[in-house]
């Protein structure tokens, strides 16, 4: 899990639940693409 491509593969899954979170408690505009507002 942890091989070649693993930490890519954690970063993506971190990434997706940023957005979702981001999602959930920014009234659904979320990081607005690729900000913070």
């Amino acid at each position: 899990m942890y091989g070649a491509g693993g930490g890519f593969a954690l970063i993506v899954v971190l990434f997706i639940l940023l957005i979702i979170v981001g999602t959930s408690f920014g009234g659904g505009k979320g990081f607005g693409g690729y900000g913070y507002c």
